[in-house]
């Protein structure tokens, strides 16, 4: 295949970071023809060729020269019309945008099966660690257990600096902010929406299910308090936002997306900063371990790049797994070990353990630690977004194998 001519939608920080890697390598064997945004009197970090901007999506999508649409928008919406259109008119994708595809994913494969072409997005899942193509290519086979890590490097740079330099959390999502790791509005981080799409999408590849994100417990760092950092060092544990999907048995597997206890010793236990880090565990291989930047421009703009670079060969995910013969299914009907502080001595109405190891009631905060359901934690979900309110996952699925 010749150089790939590159339409592109979205010129933020992602995009810009594109097109900046793509000026200085030599061997990338594509360049970028046309660029679509929403405003064209914005004002560009980069100097670029006149004519190159357009507002009008069709001036890429309905041009027989572009060779591969390149998304990085912030509007989930607006990128699957952008995707599915293109898709159907047979232009291959490579897109980030893990909302859009965790939330479409069954029709964007349909899409790709049933117009011959292709749609690839391992930057949605880990900035630069390469999980995805990991997952199709070398993990293809039912002896996987579990994929678990840190996903979000917004929100592990903040628990960084409040664990290994003593920050406040006020102080640390500031520090995240300025430097771009984080949102003005950094919700989607530290609420643990992003982790959760991210493992949506980890999932189909890692087990052959599409789970909805709707049906998926996540829990977020925007409550932590002082007082659970105090309880954690006590512990002599770090506290990070964790994804996993775990396969419990042939039939059944489970995910979420919560805050953990995590000890010295434990792989992500040093995947410290913006860094991502995820654990691969199977039943012959026990741990694989892969560690990369999960936030930033370049690094997301050097995965989308690698896409780029697989679609010159032709590359596509087969989603081999899903034609597997008894496929597990999801169940929430599972036992968590979880710390959970709340404002009052009673526990907030609804939530019950089914067993209780540790409570503490003081004018500073109570705490019970117990066994809890995760469809019982699901079920209460609003009263765990109580900004009074926050749960922590004790780990408990293959510590044997640790």
């Amino acid at each position: 295949m010749n150089e790939l001519n590159i339409g592109l939608f979205g010129f933020g920080t992602v995009g810009t970071g594109i097109y900046t890697v793509l000026e200085r390598i030599r061997n990338a064997h594509a360049s970028i023809k046309r660029i679509c945004v929403r405003s064209l009197d914005r004002k560009r970090p980069v100097s670029l060729p006149e004519g190159i901007l357009t507002d009008n999506p069709d001036d890429i999508l309905n041009d027989p020269e572009i060779d591969l649409v390149v998304e990085v928008i912030d509007n989930a919406d607006a990128a699957f019309r952008i995707v599915s259109s293109a898709l159907r008119r047979g232009i291959p994708v490579v897109s980030g945008n893990k909302a859009m595809i965790a939330r479409h994913l069954p029709e964007l494969i349909y899409l790709q099966r049933t117009h011959g072409t292709a749609l690839l997005y391992d930057a949605s899942a880990c900035g630069s660690i390469p999980v995805i193509r990991n997952l199709e290519e070398y993990y293809d086979n039912d002896l996987l257990l579990e994929v678990k890590g840190i996903l979000n490097g917004s929100s592990n740079y903040i628990l960084s600096r409040v664990f290994d330099h003593g920050e406040s959390y006020a102080d640390a999502l500031e520090k995240a902010r300025r430097l771009g790791f984080a949102e003005a509005d950094p919700s989607f981080d530290i609420k643990g929406f992003d982790s959760l799409f991210k493992l949506v999408i980890i999932t189909i590849h890692a087990i052959g299910v599409y789970v909805n994100p709707d049906d998926v417990l996540a829990c977020g760092i925007d409550s932590i308090s002082d007082f659970d950092i105090r309880y954690a060092r006590e512990k002599g544990t770090k506290i990070k936002l964790v994804a996993q999907v775990v396969k419990l048995d042939n039939s059944r597997f489970t995910l979420f997306v919560m805050p953990e206890f995590v000890a010295p010793g434990k792989y992500i236990y040093n995947v410290d900063d913006e860094y991502n880090g995820v654990v691969i565990r199977g039943e012959c291989y026990d741990r694989q371990f892969m560690f990369g930047k999960g936030a930033g421009s370049l690094p997301t703009a050097s995965s989308i790049l690698s896409d780029v670079t697989a679609r010159h060969h032709n590359y596509r995910y087969k989603y081999n797994k899903m034609s597997y013969d008894g496929l597990p299914e999801y169940t929430d009907d599972v036992s968590l070990r979880v710390y959970l502080r709340h404002p009052k001595p009673e526990l907030p109405h609804g939530i019950v353990f089914d067993k209780v190891s540790e409570s503490y009631v003081s004018d500073l905060g109570c705490y019970t630690v117990g066994d809890i359901s995760l469809a019982a934690l699901r079920a209460n979900k609003a009263l765990l977004d109580d900004p009074d309110v926050f749960i922590c996952n004790f780990p408990r699925f293959f510590l044997d194998l640790d």
